[in-house]
């Protein structure tokens, strides 16, 4: 018997994904609030804790994407809550106006579980990295930095990809500490 996570995410609950993904960002354009669907509503697939990133582009630019890599609600909610997110907190956008909603693209990313590497060096750590495949979290202390594996597309490069997950995590590109964490995972993403 499979999980909710090891199977894929099938089309008919991707499609009922994106709509409540859309859905949440018509209410928080009418009403200020992201959606709150019952949960109990949806088949038992979505209703598992997962973690999600929801991206939004405008035109083919990014324009938010907001989530997280812990699981910390289930998947459905986790999507409504990461669309308003997205539409309306990332801090690098301004709120999504009314205006700009026609047109908006929508993507969502379901993320396994999380795997904790081992490694000696950076270098070891660079050759365990699997390019276009991981999704990587940075922990050192209180630093923290995640890039998904959609980056790939972008920073083809493995040691690219490192530089700019440690910027992300608030940390000098040359960092190295034995006390550094990182995680790998995949995602789905549709």
């Amino acid at each position: 018997m499979h999980s909710p996570e090891s199977a894929g995410i099938a089309a008919a609950h991707r499609t009922a994904l994106l709509q409540v993904a859309g859905q949440s960002i018509d209410c928080g354009l009418a009403q200020g609030a992201a959606l709150e669907p019952a949960v109990e509503d949806y088949p038992l697939q979505l209703q598992a804790v997962r973690a999600t990133f929801v991206t939004l582009k405008a035109a083919g630019a990014l324009r938010g994407c907001i989530g997280s890599p812990n699981p910390i609600r289930p998947l459905v909610a986790d999507v409504a809550i990461n669309a308003h997110g997205a539409a309306f907190r990332d801090p690098r956008f301004a709120p999504l106006a009314v205006s700009e909603r026609d047109g908006l693209a929508i993507s969502i990313s379901v993320l396994s579980e999380r795997e904790e590497m081992t490694f000696a060096s950076e270098e070891d750590l660079l050759r365990q990295v699997r390019s276009g495949v991981d999704g990587l979290l940075m922990e050192m202390d209180h630093n923290r930095g995640t890039l998904l594996p959609s980056v790939w597309a972008a920073v083809p490069e493995a040691a690219v990809f490192l530089r700019q997950l440690k910027r992300k995590a608030g940390l000098a590109e040359d960092f190295w500490s034995e006390r550094l964490r990182v995680f790998r995972y995949t995602a789905e993403s549709f």
